[in-house]
């Protein structure tokens, strides 16, 4: 990990020196880019880097003020890397400083160690993520007003909020790739991570791209919630086993998030976008809005939400598996010890001096032989 003081370096450039100092190199990389501030010639491409680009001025009302608002374009790209980069530091002041202090503390298997690193990146982003989405759908009035997710469509100026969302959501996911080498992450583990890391990244770009931000925006905020609620479960049911409430609560909110996005999803882009105004695919304009498009989005949602579903299904019937196979050998384990065969009985009498007769012959019938 990066920041950690190692007694024995390993060879300058190896794959043991790039994984414990991953986080000290991305650091200088960063300062080089701030550096670049501080000269002129430099300045326009660090601005580049770590501003917001197209800013776009536009005038609602002659009385009112001016407002400041964004498009996106290909100089996002050199932004989203600079952020890349803040991820990658941010992700190892987390790990360095909370969750490896918290994991010699509780003394985890290895297969908990990687579950526990990762919940724990996992629901600080999500609970970030979370209070800073809510806190731009409270500007929007999305409460009042759900037809705001169509109306004006194509979405093509975002506030300073929004695109820096977006900017900082894409960063995160993106440097979870290469923090899979970084975190030595089990090859067992690695497929199943890689799977959504690459979801969120498609679909949170092409919400982006395709100036759906506001739907992409409603729909995220709930969903992050509900993945909030699982890694903090799980976080508490490794520090103590019997904690396993929290799981419950996320079943509940799992399915009726998966239920909200399927709705909203259709609302939108079967009934909201085809009775628009504006009709058809324009590059210039930012208009995305024509029947193959939008049967495409509504499509990888609908797939990513049954394949999202069928993992769920898949996870309860295991932990329902679990817990039957406990109480059943909890049972066991309570239940009285069998008694002894009678074989047993008559060799544990005559063990003890006492001998029972296997001679059924009446007594006189056996004194008349005696004689």
């Amino acid at each position: 990990m990066g920041f950690r003081k190692k007694n024995k370096s390993p060879p300058v450039l190896s794959h043991e020196f790039v994984i414990q100092n991953h986080a000290d190199m991305v650091s200088c990389l960063a300062m080089i880019i701030l550096l670049g501030l501080m000269f002129e010639v430099t300045a326009k491409f660090a601005i580049m880097f770590i501003t917001v680009q197209y800013n776009v001025t536009q005038v609602l009302d002659e009385k009112s003020d001016p407002v400041n608002l964004y498009q996106y374009g290909p100089k996002d790209v050199a932004t989203v890397f600079f952020y890349l980069l803040i991820a990658v530091i941010l992700h190892a002041l987390i790990q360095e400083y909370i969750l490896d202090k918290m994991n010699r503390r509780l003394h985890l298997s290895k297969t908990k160690h990687s579950k526990f690193n990762e919940s724990g990146q996992l629901a600080a982003f999500y609970l970030f993520s979370f209070i800073w989405g809510c806190s731009i759908l409270t500007a929007e009035d999305f409460a009042t007003n759900p037809t705001f997710l169509w109306e004006g469509y194509p979405h093509t100026r975002m506030v300073f909020q929004v695109k820096f969302f977006y900017i900082c959501q894409i960063a995160y996911w993106l440097h979870a790739l290469p923090e899979l080498y970084f975190q030595k992450v089990r090859k067992e583990d690695i497929p199943r991570q890689l799977y959504y890391i690459c979801l969120y990244v498609v679909h949170i770009t092409g919400a982006y791209v395709l100036n759906l931000h506001r739907l992409g925006l409603v729909l995220l905020v709930p969903h992050y919630l509900v993945e909030l609620l699982f890694h903090a479960s799980r976080l508490f049911y490794f520090s103590d086993e019997n904690k396993q409430k929290g799981f419950t609560l996320w079943a509940l909110l799992f399915v009726i998030a998966r239920l909200l996005t399927l709705t909203l999803s259709v609302l939108t882009f079967g009934f909201g976008l085809p009775r628009t105004e504006n009709q058809g695919f324009s590059l210039a304009e930012g208009n995305f809005n024509v029947l193959t498009i939008r049967m495409t989005c509504l499509a990888a949602i609908c797939l990513t939400q049954a394949w999202m579903m069928w993992k769920f299904i898949n996870f309860q019937l295991k932990k329902w598996r679990e817990h039957s196979q406990n109480q059943a050998s909890k049972k066991k384990a309570a239940s009285p010890k069998s008694k002894p065969h009678k074989r047993e009985l008559t060799r544990g009498g005559a063990a003890n001096g006492v001998v029972k007769s296997e001679d059924k012959t009446s007594p006189r019938a056996r004194k008349a032989k005696a004689s």
